[in-house]
């Protein structure tokens, strides 16, 4: 899209959203590092408290456009496309291991010399950052896991694997848009042919492909050791020393309110949220309620940060 393009759009999805802002595009920067070249969207706010944000599987950083429009006068607001999604390389190896992303978090946290930062992930990219927390959390300010924990519903996850396998190539953008209606009808119509455009392109036999490597879902590496490996480090949350919220959509089919909440109570200092009509995409379904939640748990631990003596 053209910058007028996405600033039109930008300003509509903040008003259908109800938040008003200024109406400003995020820099898109990259990074590269021997094993990747990772994209980022920085929204500028030079000096105030960083926050991360990592989106989840087969989606790209844009999905915290309105959330880091809505927040961008009190945080320096970082959104990364994570490998193999967006704007990002793919892995030539393949690798989309918990340790790759790890690694490709660390690169980006060093490039901009982050110190004392937030991050925030959702789903997939919530289990990242509980993966580098467990190993940081001494570098985190607060810890944020958006619609993601150990115990994440089977038919629901299977449901968001069946759409993205679905939608992996098409013949039209239009039928893109049906379809992804069809997944998540809470999404504006109006918005919809745009934003999809950061997560889809159309390739040499003009058909529209994903921009995300489906190998990360089809690949041959050891799946359940990895994931009895982060069951384990769940069950040690309280050894993650910075405050931490556990954000659930309420109309989510992928993670409920009980374990939810059972998650946050795992921590040191866990604390939960509930997020209303918003399903798994919590900040896509309802950034604004999603920006006022976060701001609050933000605003509350780090003034006692702030408080405590050095």
């Amino acid at each position: 899209m053209e910058p007028e393009e996405e600033l039109e759009h930008l300003a509509l999805a903040a008003k259908i959203s109800g938040i008003e802002a200024e109406v400003v595009l995020p820099k898109g920067r990259e990074i590269t590092t021997p094993q990747m070249q990772i994209h980022y969207l920085d929204w500028g706010t030079s000096g105030c408290r960083p926050i991360v944000f990592l989106h989840g599987a087969a989606l790209n950083a844009h999905t915290w456009d309105v959330v880091c429009l809505a927040l961008r006068q009190q945080y320096h607001c970082h959104a990364m496309d994570q490998r193999g999604h967006g704007e990002s390389a793919w892995a030539e190896d393949g690798d989309y291991s918990g340790d790759a992303h790890r690694g490709d978090i660390e690169a980006l946290v060093d490039h901009l010399g982050l110190d004392r930062f937030v991050l925030v992930g959702h789903s997939m990219g919530g289990f990242n950052a509980f993966n580098y927390a467990f190993h940081h959390s001494h570098r985190l300010a607060a810890l944020v896991l958006v619609d993601a924990g150990p115990s994440m519903l089977a038919k629901g996850a299977r449901r968001i694997f069946d759409f993205v396998s679905q939608t992996a190539e098409l013949d039209s953008l239009d039928e893109v848009i049906q379809k992804a209606i069809e997944f998540n009808p809470r999404r504006d119509p109006r918005l919809l042919r745009r934003s999809l455009l950061h997560n889809f392109r159309q390739n040499a036999s003009g058909k529209w492909a994903r921009k995300t490597d489906l190998r990360m879902w089809h690949g041959n590496r050891d799946r359940e050791a990895e994931r009895k490996q982060l069951e384990e480090r769940f069950r040690q949350a309280a050894r993650i020393n910075c405050p931490t919220l556990i954000v659930q959509g309420s109309l989510s089919d992928v993670f409920t309110s009980e374990d939810a909440q059972k998650l946050a109570n795992e921590f040191r200092d866990g604390h939960y949220a509930q997020v209303g009509e918003a399903g798994h995409t919590v900040q896509g379904d309802n950034p604004r309620a999603f920006a006022h939640v976060l701001g609050q748990f933000l605003g509350g631990v780090l003034q006692d940060e702030a408080s405590r003596p050095s």
